[in-house]
């Protein structure tokens, strides 16, 4: 793994209250009595980036983007989903074009702090002839200044058209663990990818009702990915867990970290320095 290479892992989401430290209980991640509004500036003192679910539901309101920016470290990176009616209704079709013109003109709000918006595409997505043609007007009319991976939860889209289509377009497929495409297609993905940035994301089974610390290790599946993670050729890599993964996507976050040999702030910093919040 280059020395120059720039890897940023962080969660998918910030506020869960299983996240909040119970009176008397062991550290979780936030301090006792943390309140909602009081959750991103915290966790931003422990992690450097996070992937915006909330986004899926619709362009976010311009205040609410500059509140974010204005409760983060400067060198803090947000990293938006798409909302749904782009990749669920429209299906990537013309009539989607102005939402994205709208999500993306909401997202400059977060200037130096934007990283990499996320286009999820659902797996009934199928790699049809129709379809491919709307991926492919869909990313030609992308602005280019803008970062944008693109997800396909459909194995019959990792094939060389693909691959080469997103290349021409120097836009990743997002490189995911979960139950959609396995991992010899997903994997040689992974290798195909442009040199830019990579995305990846760590899914699980939708079938945990606490997220208060991890109750399904998952080290051999982390280590099979990790092998993947350091023999790519991006210069930027962006790496979102999920809760369901494991069960505490922060722990998981530190776990991946711990094997890519990058510095942890543990969330005991929280507690033990309130005075900064």
């Amino acid at each position: 793994m280059s020395d120059a290479k720039t890897i940023r892992i962080g969660c998918q989401s910030w506020s869960y209250d299983d996240w909040v430290t119970k009176a008397g209980g062991e550290t979780v991640f936030y301090p006792r009595g943390t309140k909602p509004a009081e959750m991103l500036p915290l966790y931003s003192q422990v992690l450097d980036t996070i992937e915006v679910d909330s986004t899926a539901y619709g362009v976010p309101q311009i205040s609410a983007v500059e509140g974010w920016y204005e409760k983060t470290p400067d060198s803090f990176v947000f990293s938006l989903k798409v909302p749904r009616a782009v990749t669920h209704e429209f299906s990537l079709r013309p009539g989607c074009y102005p939402i994205i013109e709208s999500f993306v003109a909401a997202a400059r709000h977060l200037k130096q702090k934007l990283g990499v918006i996320l286009v999820q595409l659902p797996a009934s997505f199928e790699a049809t002839k129709e379809n491919a043609q709307s991926v492919r007007d869909f990313l030609a009319q992308l602005p280019r200044d803008v970062k944008f991976a693109v997800e396909f939860r459909n194995p019959g889209w990792f094939v060389d058209w693909t691959y080469e289509e997103f290349a021409n377009a120097r836009i990743p497929l997002a490189l995911v663990e979960g139950k959609w495409v396995n991992h010899e297609l997903m994997f040689a993905a992974a290798d195909k990818a442009p040199a830019d940035f990579a995305y990846i994301r760590f899914m699980g089974i939708r079938d945990l009702d606490k997220f208060d610390r991890i109750y399904r290790s998952r080290d051999e599946n982390l280590d099979l990915w990790m092998e993947t993670i350091k023999r790519l050729n991006a210069r930027e890599v962006y790496i979102y867990v999920d809760n369901y993964y494991e069960g505490h996507a922060p722990a998981t976050v530190n776990k991946i970290k711990e094997r890519l040999n990058l510095p942890i702030t543990p969330p005991a910093v929280l507690e033990e320095q309130p005075s900064l919040f």
